[in-house]
């Protein structure tokens, strides 16, 4: 009898930046950058590396009261 357990494969950080940009609020950098760790310039790297695999991704402006720029995907490769 084998007690062995197995351990789920960790979701990556593309995986949770795909997750929060595909929200229907979608997400800001601000709120990238806490989820990942990583600084802007990577996370808006990670945001053309989507927009290379053919993912669509939207650029909402800020609320009338100012506030960040949110990004949102809106297409996918497969709907391509």
């Amino acid at each position: 009898m084998s007690n062995t357990t197995t351990i789920p494969p960790r979701e990556t950080k593309s995986a949770i930046v795909r997750k929060l940009l595909s929200r229907k609020s979608g997400a800001d950098i601000a709120a990238l950058q806490d989820v990942t760790g990583w600084q802007a310039h990577s996370v808006r790297a990670a945001l053309s590396t989507l927009r290379k695999a053919g993912y669509t991704i939207d650029k909402t402006p800020p609320k009338s009261g100012g506030g960040p720029v949110a990004y949102r995907i809106t297409g996918t490769p497969e709907s391509a």
